[in-house]
């Protein structure tokens, strides 16, 4: 026991016994700095230093993006792009389930396995209860007038009925003689009016130039689009004035008449009107002469 106490007391002393740390300069030998110290303090300091180097790497891991560069550690990027492909991959096996079932039901029904199909039952059987001939299919008394009258119309006034839709008055493109007239028989869904060449050609109202080009059989054309389904055609110019997708306005020159093509038979000009797709007769609406 005393040994011990001994030893104790020593070791008590030792920690306590003070020490001098002097900073010399090598050259001179000059104190430059000097501290007392004791085993005690040394030891208190270095773990209060150690405890604070690892707190402050704790909370540097923990905190900061460098945890991702320690092993065990995961990222939260990857675990957000982990999250995103978990659900897209749920919904593309949703997907892929419901195009299986499709595939499933085209299969079976190129198969001509049906049976297993639902339909309801009692709406068929109510069909097929209904006896075809009890009912009363033949037309009555004004069905009849009125297809008859329909057909009529159709048959005998198809081109009077189309200009019947025009209600403006439209300008003369040129003034001439009418050489030959329109002839729906014929197929002849114009006027040709003989003019001198280089006569100016006039818009027959307002409208836009659809076409404007050359053809090999009637020459120089033009065509405008006047608005309520009406187009006007010139052929057989000798230039033109305008150009595709111009707007021209009434007794707007569009173009210079001439004698070009194969189907012309000299001066003129071919002019032609059509309503909603229907050819009509020009003088119904302009006095060429």
């Amino acid at each position: 026991m005393t040994n011990k106490k001994k030893n104790k007391k020593k070791f008590a002393k030792k920690l306590f016994h003070k020490y001098r740390l002097v900073i010399l300069n090598e050259d001179t030998f000059e104190e430059r700095f000097a501290i007392k110290l004791t085993r005690l303090n040394v030891f208190v300091l270095m773990s209060i230093s150690a405890i604070f180097i690892i707190a402050a790497t704790t909370l540097l891991i923990a905190f900061t993006p460098l945890r991702e560069y320690i092993p065990g550690y995961s990222s939260t990027s990857l675990k957000r792009k982990a999250t995103q492909l978990s659900y897209k991959t749920d919904s593309i096996q949703q997907v892929i389930a419901i195009n299986e079932q499709y595939y499933e039901s085209i299969r079976r029904v190129l198969k001509g396995d049906v049976n297993t199909v639902d339909f309801n039952k009692d709406s068929i059987i109510e069909a097929a209860e209904l006896d075809i001939n009890e009912m009363n299919l033949s037309p009555s008394r004004e069905d009849s007038l009125l297809r008859e009258k329909v057909n009529k119309e159709d048959k005998y006034n198809l081109f009077e009925s189309a200009t019947s839709k025009v209600s403006f008055v439209l300008f003369p493109p040129v003034k001439g003689t009418i050489s030959e007239g329109y002839n729906a028989q014929n197929k002849h869904y114009a006027v040709d009016i003989v003019v001198v060449e280089d006569t100016p050609v006039k818009a027959t109202a307002d409208g836009t130039v659809i076409l404007a080009e050359w053809t090999t059989q009637t020459g120089y054309v033009t065509i405008i689009e006047h608005g309520n389904g009406l187009l006007s055609v010139y052929k057989h110019n000798a230039s033109l004035t305008k150009h595709q997708g111009d707007l021209v306005k009434t007794g707007e020159v569009i173009a210079i008449s001439g004698n070009t093509g194969e189907l012309t038979t000299g001066p003129h000009l071919h002019f032609e009107l059509w309503s909603n797709g229907y050819p009509i007769d020009p003088t119904t609406f302009i006095d060429f002469e």
